[in-house]
């Protein structure tokens, strides 16, 4: 009967466990949408059993500008905004997944923030117009950013029966996106690697007064 009764609890605790039995790499390339240009430091992540651990991070100020601009971190990973520059700076963002206000302060702040919400979360400088970052927050550990040809691999461990789906779907972001607060959808063949999607994107932006709307915004509050 024991013997027979660890079996069942065996088993249960196995159905129970995400299973990484049909676990698989995905290579995706990303260019500009009518051209064979590279797309580097796009954010493309993927639906997955698997979810990352929250991390400690960190985005500093040096030649008012942050530091990494786009930071890509798991749900639940705190930030810390260093201020390393020789002024003070004001660091603030109103997403939705995201609403803080550290007012005008040097050095590092008393406390760092918390992102408790997957979504885009956009930074910007109360002192300083020009100055935007983006924390991208995930649900998800199949999450990485493009590199310089536009390529990313991400391990992906599918839920339930989904390994056995046609279609894979991407979610892929980038900070010239038209509608950069939230990411696009692309949809790709399983097994057609490497994929290759494409995206509309801005020009690039002026390095002053690239904030203009976002200051605005933040002053209508």
């Amino acid at each position: 009967m024991r013997i027979a009764a660890i079996a069942v609890m065996a088993a249960l605790l196995m159905t129970a466990m995400p299973t990484t039995a049909n676990a698989y790499n995905l290579s995706v390339t990303v260019t500009v949408n009518g051209s064979t240009e590279p797309v580097a430091n796009a954010v493309v992540f993927v639906d997955s059993a698997e979810q990352a651990a929250p991390v400690s991070a960190e985005i500093y100020q040096k030649n008012r500008a942050f530091h990494p601009h786009v930071l890509v971190i798991p749900v639940g990973s705190s930030v810390d905004f260093p201020n390393r520059d020789n002024t003070q700076h004001h660091v603030y963002s109103f997403s939705p997944a995201k609403t803080f206000n550290i007012e005008l302060y040097a050095d590092r702040p008393a406390a760092p923030i918390i992102f408790d919400k997957p979504g885009v979360v956009e930074l910007g400088c109360n002192i300083h117009d020009h100055m935007q970052g983006f924390v991208i927050v995930t649900d998800t550990a199949a999450a990485g950013q493009t590199d310089a040809s536009g390529q990313v691999t991400l391990a992906i461990y599918p839920k339930g029966t989904e390994g056995s789906q046609d279609k894979v779907a991407l979610e892929i972001w980038h900070p010239r996106l038209p509608d950069n607060t939230r990411p696009v959808t692309r949809e790709i063949e399983r097994g057609s690697e490497p994929a290759i999607v494409t995206l509309e994107l801005e020009p690039e932006p002026a390095a002053e007064g690239s904030l203009d709307r976002l200051q605005q915004r933040f002053r209508e509050l």
